[in-house]
């Protein structure tokens, strides 16, 4: 899904204020244009969203952006009242993202079984290999499953209680911005302020990023690492579960790091800061890879552990897992090849290349 750039110049006299109602009310009535279509969609075909479904798109955009703007520049708002309304906004983020993430990963893992076990051209390493039906088939039908669960909780909770009054919020935000007196009424250039913290979180994020580890494509190094930890071989815990965790453990810096390059790009789009933000945009697509590969390959280690496949299906499946990890760690050599490049930031603090650690 493409997460186009909403930017708007502001004023040169605006107010911090005046910058951020016309912000946040452009969002809320991009999100209330959007709630019926995505209503709409999600009634339309039982079972599952279309491919691309511009409503619920349409709507995750608003949302991301309203909830960055109302953490990044909170100190300007009612602080109960910009908590409640970033909770609620979560929940709905979390709702409408679970589905399409199933997608994603059916279309990600079945296009691996298929190029792995290709026959044409060049031959993949399952080529012709018992299992790679009958893997293709049980990813297909969990992925199914899971994705059919996902859209009637979407379904039924689009329609909740909940969503109404959610609703009534971004009604309510289209016509009157809750801001406090004193921030509001100070220079645009404050905002540039909070901006730049924004920016500096993100920095000091990367900073901390193992960069040197990932300074070459498809190295296998988080592979290589597994082995080489003792609770990864713990028969009690059994050797599968285990990994996954030493994985998400290693993951999960970078999942923080695409939470702050969001948060980073929509604070320059309220400032009106274009170039910065399409340089984030970029990052955030190349850690959206990354999330994507990740997630793919905890679902087949899942898939893999399913009672009574035979061992053929199994090690297909755990070709897959290394398949998708080898595309966890290519985004993260695309990262830090992107990363020292990015046009100049607020104050510099995004453009400035990290110390990357040896590790």
């Amino acid at each position: 899904m493409t997460d186009s750039p909403t930017t708007a110049p502001a004023a040169p006299t605006a107010s911090a204020g005046e910058v951020l109602t016309g912000y946040l009310t452009r969002q809320a009535g991009v999100f209330l244009r959007a709630l019926p279509q995505a209503v709409g969609e999600a009634a339309s075909r039982p079972g599952s969203l279309p491919a691309s479904a511009a409503g619920a798109d349409d709507l995750l955009r608003a949302v991301r952006r309203i909830g960055g703007a109302l953490h990044t520049f909170g100190a300007s708002f009612e602080d109960d009242w910009a908590r409640d309304v970033r909770s609620e906004l979560r929940w709905l983020l979390d709702l409408l993202a679970t589905e399409p993430g199933y997608r994603g990963r059916s279309l990600r893992l079945l296009a691996a079984v298929d190029s792995l076990s290709d026959t044409a051209d060049a031959p993949g390493m399952l080529a012709g290999h018992a299992g790679a039906p009958k893997a293709r088939a049980l990813l297909e039908r969990q992925l199914t499953l899971s994705r059919t669960r996902a859209h009637t909780a979407l379904l039924q909770e689009l329609r909740s209680a909940r969503m109404h009054a959610l609703a009534d919020r971004m009604t309510l935000l289209a016509g009157d911005v809750p801001l406090l007196a004193g921030p509001a009424g100070r220079s645009g250039d404050d905002l540039r302020a909070a901006a730049g913290s924004a920016s500096g979180a993100l920095q000091a994020a990367v900073a901390r990023l193992p960069l040197a580890r990932a300074a070459e494509p498809y190295g296998g190094d988080g592979l290589r690492r597994l082995a080489s930890v003792p609770a990864a071989r713990s028969e009690a815990a059994g050797p599968l579960p285990v990994a996954e965790a030493v994985l998400a453990a290693d993951d999960e810096p970078w999942h923080r790091a695409r939470v702050l390059v969001k948060r980073a790009r929509y604070a320059l789009e309220v400032c009106g800061e274009s170039t910065g933000a399409d340089g984030l945009g970029e990052l955030d697509v190349i850690l959206g890879r990354h999330h994507e590969a990740a997630d793919a390959a905890v679902t087949a280690a899942a898939a893999a552990r399913t009672p009574r496949i035979t061992p053929a299906t199994a090690y297909v499946l755990g070709v897959v897992h290394a398949d998708q990890r080898l595309e966890v760690e290519a985004a993260r050599y695309a990262f830090g090849r992107r990363w020292p490049m990015l046009p100049p930031a607020l104050g510099g603090a995004v453009a400035a290349p990290p110390t990357a650690r040896t590790e």
